[in-house]
């Protein structure tokens, strides 16, 4: 049946259903180029289509129920195999995680192979098949399985741990409840900000939406062999990289179990997470306990902080002014917001007011940190002056000549026209 628009919600209406987890978020971290605008609209505007009939046949429900649905499931228990297959148009960042990562990089001063940080970055390029089980909220685990190794990062209670067959290397963390960490380390997660589960994909979607977004119920479908409704969300706005997305979730207990990301430029999904089996029942308790195997280096969470802290490890190339400049920016100092919704652009001054360097000779990025970088970088004019655009399907980021990033879910063409407005 195709959407009524006239017949719409109101935006207040989401903050009921999705608490307080669709509203405002702070703007983490902004990386340069592959970016995030950290920009979330505080209500979400629904169109109350009905589920069109298919196979399998099921009732009809408005696109506010299936949230309600999603938002008051219950299922804390699950486990199964979920496929991931990320295309964001970037080399893979399996090679470059070392420069991507605090702590990252080969060798001694490189950090432990089991940091979930520097390991689940993987997961943003390729396919990869990942094992999942959650009992209740203190016990999840995550493990990618590759052809002769396998990662996991396992939490049971305040304990989490990390490791990798590959390496024979663990990785240790005691969760600090006091200060709020948990997230940090959720089993949907995987690790910070590192969703893994169709359902924090589906999360994260949602807390993106607002008045500036259609969302509909477009039929049904089956995954791993259960019955689905297919919520579909898309911008209303033109200029976001982003076309649709479709989150399929259980007709029965609200849980989503796919989510497919489709950019507006076309092309296969940019993200496509599934499940392609699933358990409501409750998993064994030997899959959250865990003991290093013999031999296996260890390393303690805290002490690598300490390590990191006292200049020990590889610096941090993410952006040039290391972790103070990310951090500069993550407190709100020198971020302006142009917009709102799916074509919001963060603008960001960097920090000391200094130009972002585009060249290697400047010698704040390794030679090959800015090969990567120039890889899928495009030279602009306007009325700002000039600037490289870093483009990915989803992602782009302007960083002018004199010093700013624009970053965003949008075009090259918004942002060059965002920087002009602001000239």
């Amino acid at each position: 049946m195709a959407p009524n628009d006239s017949a719409g919600t109101t935006g207040n209406a989401a903050d009921e259903v999705t608490g307080t987890t669709v509203g405002r978020r702070k703007a983490a971290r902004y990386i340069v180029p592959v970016a995030v605008a950290g920009v979330a609209a505080a209500t979400i505007g629904l169109v109350p289509a009905l589920a069109d009939t298919g196979d399998p046949d099921l009732p009809e429900i408005t696109a506010q129920q299936l949230i309600e649905k999603i938002a008051a499931s219950d299922t804390e228990q699950l486990s199964g195999t979920v496929k991931i297959s990320t295309d964001l148009g970037i080399p893979s960042l399996g090679g470059i995680a070392g420069l991507a990562l605090p702590g990252g990089g080969d060798g001694p001063q490189g950090g432990s192979s089991a940091d979930p940080q520097q390991k689940l970055t993987e997961l943003a390029s390729g396919t990869h098949t990942l094992r999942v089980a959650a009992d209740g909220p203190d016990k999840q685990r995550v493990s990618i399985l590759d052809s002769a190794a396998e990662y996991s990062v396992i939490r049971n209670g305040d304990q989490v741990w990390a490791y990798d067959s590959k390496s024979n290397e663990a990785y240790h963390a005691t969760e600090d409840k006091a200060s709020g960490r948990a997230e940090e380390h959720d089993g949907a997660r995987a690790s910070q900000g590192v969703p893994a589960t169709p359902k924090a994909f589906a999360e994260e979607a949602l807390k993106m939406a607002g008045p500036t977004t259609s969302v509909t119920v477009d039929g049904t479908a089956q995954v791993a062999g259960r019955d689905a409704y297919k919520l579909v969300i898309k911008p209303r706005q033109g200029g976001s990289t982003i076309g649709a997305i479709t989150v399929a979730v259980d007709a029965k207990n609200g849980v989503p179990l796919k989510f497919t990301l489709s950019p507006s430029s076309g092309g296969k999904a940019a993200v496509d997470a599934g499940f392609t089996s699933v358990d409501f029942g409750a998993p064994a308790a030997s899959s959250f306990t865990f003991t290093p195997p013999k031999g296996a280096k260890v390393t303690e969470a805290d002490e690598a902080k300490a390590e990191k802290k006292a200049g020990k490890q590889a610096p941090d190339f993410t952006v040039p002014g290391g972790p103070a400049g990310l951090d500069e920016l993550a407190g709100g100092k020198g971020v302006k917001v142009i917009g709102e919704g799916w074509s919001a652009i963060a603008e960001i001054e960097a920090p000391g007011g200094k130009a972002v360097p585009t060249s290697p000779k400047s010698g704040d990025a390794p030679p090959a940190a800015q090969e990567f970088l120039d890889s899928f970088g495009d030279k602009v004019t306007g009325k700002f002056g000039s600037g490289t655009v870093f483009r990915t399907r989803l992602v782009n980021a302007l960083v002018t000549d004199d010093g700013k990033v624009y970053v965003g879910l949008v075009t090259k063409d918004e942002l060059v026209r965002a920087a002009d407005n602001a000239a």
